[in-house]
């Protein structure tokens, strides 16, 4: 039982196609297998446009491992690949390599050269090759499918809430902590600078954000700053993580940053006093919002439509 695509974010619509998956090769007695791709189609295809991404392949990786799959096959996503039309695709890739039996796909599936090979493509090739092509409708959020392009437009806004209503949980990044200027601490701040390596992946909006820091051996709640720094001149935007209660050597840690709630703008401060004041104030608003529930970062596979 074989499903393909290249489920980035892994969101609730995502989750019910696995499930579907799952459910159909329990009862066949199959395993049940994702086929997904690194890099993301675009990036090859059409670099021009292609999606900053909401999961790494380490981040995907670990999402799916709570899946509950039986297989995750990760197929580099090449020139040559993208050549295939979706006969080819089918034929070479899925029937010849995976042993397809049946395939489950989203009802807005797109496979092979161009995207060319659709739902009624596929089902069409299912019926001439002999395989049954299942097909998952569109899960609903507000009365619109969930959609990774969605959940995109949601972080390009700042709005945690409705990005992680769509994931089933908040949306995440993760960075290695490196010195930075030391400003923050001399501020009364001490602030963890967090290098993101992965260039395409998807930063939310600048702001001032409540977030949830997840570290080897700990979990913290804090304060991030996300983008430029206007009150010191020349100096470069930067990811920084203030955490509460906290004071730990973490240097070189790799940290996981859950977006609780979006706090505020990044603004100029005329003076570092007024700086601190706003400071204080960020970390007094983000102790509201886990006071109160901790918004976001207590979405956890909400029911769906």
């Amino acid at each position: 039982m074989i499903t393909v695509g290249t489920f980035d974010g892994v969101h609730r619509g995502h989750w019910q196609v696995l499930d579907e998956v799952k459910q159909r090769a329990e009862a066949r007695g199959a395993a049940s297998v994702l086929l997904t791709f690194h890099p993301h189609p675009l990036r090859i295809v059409h670099p021009e446009v292609a999606p900053r991404l909401l999961t790494t392949q380490l981040e995907k990786k670990e999402i799916l491992a709570e899946a509950g799959l039986d297989y995750v096959v990760f197929l580099p996503f090449t020139p040559t690949l993208a050549a295939y039309s979706p006969r080819e695709f089918v034929e070479e890739v899925l029937l010849a390599r995976l042993q397809l039996c049946e395939l489950v796909i989203g009802y807005d599936h797109g496979l092979g050269r161009g995207r060319s090979g659709d739902v009624a493509t596929l089902q069409r090739l299912g019926r001439e090759l002999g395989f049954p092509v299942h097909v998952v409708p569109a899960v609903l959020l507000d009365g619109a499918p969930i959609s990774s392009t969605r959940i995109r437009h949601a972080l390009d806004q700042g709005d945690t809430a409705a990005a992680a209503a769509g994931l089933g949980r908040p949306y995440s990044l993760r960075g290695v902590v490196v010195r930075g200027e030391g400003r923050g601490k001399s501020l009364g701040f001490p602030t963890a600078n967090l290098s993101v390596p992965e260039a395409d992946k998807l930063l939310p909006r600048e702001g001032i954000y409540a977030v949830r820091a997840l570290l080897r051996e700990a979990a913290a709640q804090g304060v991030l700053h996300l983008g430029p720094r206007p009150t010191f001149a020349g100096s470069p935007p930067s990811v920084e993580l203030h955490l509460f209660d906290f004071d730990c050597d973490i240097y070189g840690e790799v940290v996981r940053v859950d977006f609780c709630a979006r706090i505020r703008e990044v603004h100029a401060f005329a003076s570092t006093a007024e700086l601190v004041a706003a400071m204080q104030e960020d970390c007094a608003a983000a102790r509201r919002v886990f006071a109160s529930g901790g918004a976001a970062c207590q979405v956890r596979a909400a029911p769906l439509d």
